[in-house]
């Protein structure tokens, strides 16, 4: 079984770098869809074979309990996000927005994408780790500004420069995780590995290890979204691609918060150590109130739901800030079910602002009447965001309520009202979006890939009704490892 393991975790890594080279070449670009999607399914079977058939730990790779979900995760969403990119694309090409020689950059950039995502979720090693978060950053900046106008060059410089800051920071408190283990486990690569990290860490110099935490906090949090280092993240959904927003929002932001619960665990290994919860619970709530006011003031949707995607990382932050079973249980449930909806808002507002030709909030209205299966889609992914039963979303962020008011009862009033900001402005932005009186411009008529949105709307509403065994026993596993 391991043999399949090595396997499978090699295609992981080989499939979507092999795709994005084989991408660059010019070819019919149409094929260029066929083979992501193809790359994407691949790398999910790798994904799934996982789960009973583990590897080796080696000092480079290593599948574990923490990553194995987050693994099957990410390349589900991003295969289903490779189904939603064929038609969003081919229109882009239809309408002249792009070339094909940029489509076939897009779909090269996508799977280098894929593949950096996967490095960071199955690095052993530290450096790796910052390795795979740059390249993801450094794609992501080329495809943020892939129309080449010069709002969406802006946003990629704005990306580029806040994201490199952020990988500074990250770099340097990974340089002084390496200081602090060195004494204790001698020099070399065996000082960069998780595994062996874990085990030593209660012996390492407390004091490095808190400033090394402050550095990486900062550092993959300014990916993760979180306040006061966000400001990248409302221009790159606005300005790029709509299937880049989707992962974005859906997993790239997972990532970088992976990064940090990884040297959360080698903090709480240490009693000496600053206790990680504080400042994480402080980043989470200032996210939340943040972009529950931001909200607001939003013009445009895919900056609407930018600012959501600031409020969950908040919410996360905050929940694993927390700690103990019941809120570690409760944040790795909202970020399955924050990937999982957010990607299927994406998916619609995607093809909602290529039909009405427009992403400014007030000149869509009436989706439901005049795109009855994309409003209602729409309708159905805002109202699981807002946090509504019977979706998944509102039984993760009840037990975030409830173990805060069980244990500090203080903290619940902010949570509650960054809450109810972000509730009350999603459902009011819903009422015109959906409800409102449409105008009589004609529609542009595309084929639109709806599948993808329809599985993850799916598969949240049956989350929020019943959770399968084997992942509630996942969560609750690693929840504990959590701290």
């Amino acid at each position: 079984m391991s043999a399949l393991g090595a396997l499978a975790m090699t295609l992981l890594l080989v499939v979507p770098a092999g795709a994005g080279l084989g991408l660059l070449r010019p070819a019919d670009y149409r094929r260029g869809a066929r083979l992501s999607i193809a790359a994407t399914l691949v790398s999910l079977l790798a994904a799934v074979t996982l789960i009973w058939a583990r590897p080796e730990t080696n000092l480079y790779l290593q599948v574990d309990d923490f990553n194995i979900y987050l693994i099957v995760l990410n390349n589900f969403v991003s295969f289903t996000t490779s189904l939603f990119s064929a038609t969003y694309i081919a229109h882009e090409l239809e309408t002249g927005k792009l070339t094909p020689n940029y489509l076939r950059f897009y779909h090269a950039m996508y799977q280098a994408l894929v593949f950096a995502m996967n490095l960071g979720l199955l690095a052993n090693n530290i450096g790796l780790l910052w390795v795979a978060v740059e390249l993801a950053t450094l794609v992501t900046v080329l495809m943020v500004g892939l129309y080449r106008t010069p709002a969406a060059l802006e946003a990629a410089w704005k990306y580029f420069i806040l994201g490199s800051l952020g990988i500074a920071l990250a770099l340097f408190g990974t340089i002084l995780i390496y200081l602090a283990a060195q004494p204790v486990m001698g020099q070399g690569l065996p000082a960069m590995a998780w595994d062996r990290l874990l085990v030593h860490a209660s012996k390492f110099d407390p004091a490095l290890l808190n400033l090394a935490f402050v550095f990486l906090l900062l550092g993959y949090g300014t990916k993760a979204g979180l306040v006061p280092l966000h400001a990248w993240l409302p221009d790159a959904h606005a300005e790029g691609p709509t299937p880049i927003s989707a992962v974005l929002s859906g997993l790239l932001l997972n990532v970088a918060l992976y990064a940090v619960l990884r040297f959360k665990m080698l903090m709480s290994a240490n009693p000496s150590a600053l206790a990680p919860g504080p400042l994480m619970i402080m980043l989470g709530l200032l996210s939340l109130l943040f972009a529950g006011l931001m909200l607001y003031r939003r013009g445009d949707i895919k900056r609407l739901f930018a600012y959501s995607s600031i409020e969950h990382m908040g919410i996360m932050s905050f929940a694993f800030g927390m700690g103990g079973p019941l809120a570690n249980f409760a944040g790795l449930l909202h970020m399955t079910m924050h990937s999982l909806t957010k990607s299927a808002i994406f998916f619609a507002v995607g093809h909602i602002s290529q039909v009405k030709g427009t992403q400014r909030i007030s000149t869509i209205r009436g989706l439901t009447a005049t795109h009855p299966l994309l409003g209602w889609g729409l309708v159905a992914g805002v109202v699981a965001i807002a946090g509504m039963p019977p979706f998944g979303v509102f039984m993760s962020e009840f037990l975030v309520v409830s173990s805060t008011f069980a244990r500090q009862p203080w903290l619940a009033l902010p949570l509650v009202i960054g809450l109810l900001l972000a509730f009350g402005t999603l459902l009011w932005r819903l009422h015109g979006l959906a409800f409102g009186v449409p105008d009589n411009a004609p529609a542009v008529p595309i084929k639109a890939s709806i599948w993808p949105m329809l599985i993850h709307l799916g598969l949240v509403l049956l989350a929020g009704i019943w959770l399968p065994g084997p992942l509630v026993v996942w969560f609750h596993h690693v929840a504990v490892l959590l701290g």
